[in-house]
């Protein structure tokens, strides 16, 4: 049985390497370039190697191994990572007063990290095509199309699903970290008076040499702990346990010594600044480099596709995006999913910032604004859970905080002055889907709440029905309900115009709790309001996508037996108009109506045989 649990640790640590540490594990390929050769003059010196190699660790071992490994992974939700999950626990065991801040917080982080979504496939492929121009430099006309020919590919296949092309990712991110820690550790044996930088005396010399120009340099040392998002993201797939072995064994040790060991050949060598990573190679291994630099960026660039997948279907689950065809590519594993209209969205966007910036320096200009906005919201968010959830001291919460945001707020301050140089589009992509988020979520509730104003009382009806009861047809209806003890619109219009009622009526609610899954025994609550009037209430969490076939298994366990032939529904359809409004929120209800419009239709989105589903629409105005 230890055996047995042994490899089975070994084998979830793999995978964890393959899927979490894509991100983060490419970042030696463009990082070190970016904070000497950018747009701060700062050149290769002892000082300023010295001064990043030192910021480099401290950063990766206060962001990544403290605060994500050690503190961040600690807020779950049944095994649940990222963002949104964060705002969900904070906001559990808030005051309402606060419950509309600690939402605004879980948004704007969710809403970064589509932006991120956008800039890391480009900016991780295109740095590893660039290797390109060591190669032979007369190919460096062909980086631009040949990363958007790879990228075209990855995006293409991403409706046949990432099983078996999941099983690729550990073995060659292992292969990739292992020649990271080979190549590092050849470079430092020439010359390993540069592991001097671990001392924190020459992060702290760097600032003190540079002044205000160290400061805004931490723009570019930020880039190497981008994808730390994607370990609290990506816990659900992975226990914690082998993120954190992964973490400690094999990555950190590795994306170390690939940077001091570029520092070590750029104080050799400073003219190796073009491409300290590739040149780290002897001339026999570059084209072997440039192949698994390749596929390593392919899979840090599916990994953060996958992540927006994911959140993508939490929001939609919570309310906060219109239903959205959602295809399940495996059937043992709940996470591996792909949604067409995100896809390509995706992929659209990464053409346009690729035809753009035209090279990985142009897009890092654009990288790290909305990851340290995130990082920071994080840090927010979790010691509200620490001390609301938790109980923790809230001095001790209170302290834990400060330092937190010490760390955050300067990466995030430093960041801000790429928003001229191209860090205002993560910004602007953000803030598209915030402002879709919060209208579709403020303008549905509006709409629920329209249609639940017609005053008529439930059990009045139904008690009127049954005294004096309508023709009678055979069979089961089921009316969808969005909420418990409020007469379906379809009943309503089903009455005044058909003027007849099934011998057996079912009012259907789905809820979706704020938690990843539900379990079976409290999937279905059934009531019985008459002889003939039945209330079910099913519940999924946002990890779940409704089912009616499962559905009426579970009312068949509870005693309610209904036959999916032998029933039909009833749905109400909206034809929604928008009304007399100011200027500004016209423009909110016509964007509501295109989501609307758009979004996935019910008997689609709970899997209803077309021929059992009768729509009775009405006309609304908004």
């Amino acid at each position: 049985m230890g055996a047995h649990n042994k490899q089975s640790l070994a084998v979830v640590t793999l995978s964890a390497i393959g899927v979490v540490y894509g991100d983060i594990g490419t970042s030696p390929l463009y990082t070190l370039r970016e904070c000497l050769a950018g747009d701060w003059g700062i050149g290769v010196s002892q000082a300023s190697v010295f001064g990043f190699l030192s910021l480099i660790f401290w950063l990766l071992t206060t962001v990544v191994s403290i605060k994500y490994l050690i503190f961040v992974l600690r807020a779950d939700d049944a095994g649940e990572g990222g963002i949104l999950t964060l705002m969900s626990l904070a906001g559990r065991n808030l005051d309402s007063r606060f419950m509309t801040l600690v939402v605004l917080m879980g948004l704007i982080g969710g809403s970064f990290f589509y932006g991120d979504g956008v800039i890391t496939p480009a900016i991780s492929v295109m740095s590893a095509i660039e290797g390109l121009e060591i190669v032979a430099p007369s190919l460096d006309t062909y980086i631009v199309p040949l990363s958007i020919a790879i990228l075209t590919l990855l995006f293409v296949i991403q409706r046949k699903g990432t099983g078996s092309i999941g099983k690729l990712f550990a073995p060659v991110m292992m292969i990739w970290f292992l020649t990271l820690a080979v190549l590092g550790a050849r470079s430092i044996i020439d010359y390993p008076q540069v592991l001097q930088a671990l001392n924190p005396y020459w992060a702290f010399n760097f600032f003190v040499k540079y002044k205000l120009i160290s400061f805004f340099a931490l723009g570019a040392a930020v880039l190497s702990v981008t994808g730390a998002e994607a370990l609290y993201a990506d816990m659900g797939h992975f226990s914690c346990k082998a993120i954190r072995i992964a973490w400690f064994v094999v990555v950190l040790p590795s994306l170390l010594l690939n940077y001091f060991g570029q520092g070590a050949l750029l104080l050799q060598h400073p003219e190796t600044i073009k491409n300290p990573f590739f040149l780290l190679a002897p001339e026999w291994a570059l084209i072997p480099l440039l192949l698994l630099s390749a596929f390593a960026t392919v899979i840090a660039s599916q990994a953060v596709i996958s992540g927006v997948f994911s959140l993508t279907r939490h929001a939609v689950r919570l309310g906060y995006l219109p239903p959205m065809r959602i295809i399940y590519t495996s059937d043992m594993e709940s996470g591996q999913i792909y949604i067409p209209a995100i896809n390509w969205m995706l992929y659209f966007a990464v053409l346009v910032v690729i035809a753009s910036f035209k090279s990985s320096s142009n897009l890092a200009a654009a990288y790290g604004i909305v990851v340290t906005g995130t990082m920071a919201l994080t840090s927010v968010l979790f010691c509200i859970v620490a001390a609301k959830n938790w109980h923790w001291n809230r001095w001790a919460v209170s302290l834990l905080l400060a330092l937190l945001l010490l760390i955050d707020i300067p990466l995030f301050s430093a960041n801000l002055i790429k928003i001229f140089a191209g860090g205002w589009l993560p910004i602007c992509i953000g803030a598209a889907f915030l402002i879709v988020m919060t209208t579709w979520r403020s303008e549905r509730f509006n709409v629920i709440r329209r249609l639940s104003e017609h005053g008529n009382s439930l059990q009045a009806m139904i008690a009127s029905l049954e005294k004096n009861p309508p023709v009678r047809v055979p069979g089961t209806a089921v009316y969808l309900s969005r909420v418990v003890n409020v007469i379906p619109t379809a009943l309503l219009h089903n009455m005044k115009h058909n003027k007849v009622l099934h011998e057996r009526v079912v009012l259907l609610t789905i809820r979706t709790e704020d938690v990843p899954y539900v379990a079976n025994v409290q999937r279905v609550t059934i009531e019985q309001l008459s002889p003939s009037f039945w209330q079910v209430v099913a519940r999924y969490g946002w990890r779940e996508t409704p089912n009616m076939e499962g559905i009426f298994h579970r009312c068949a366990v509870e005693g309610l037996n209904c036959r999916m032939m032998e029933t039909s529904f009833f749905m109400s359809h909206e034809a929604l108009i928008v009304g007399p409004r100011p200027w500004l929120l016209r423009l909110r209800g016509k964007l509501f109506l295109a989501l609307a419009r758009n979004a996935l239709r019910s008997p689609d989105l709970f899997e209803v045989p077309p021929n059992r589903v009768i729509e009775l629409g009405t006309q609304m105005d908004i």
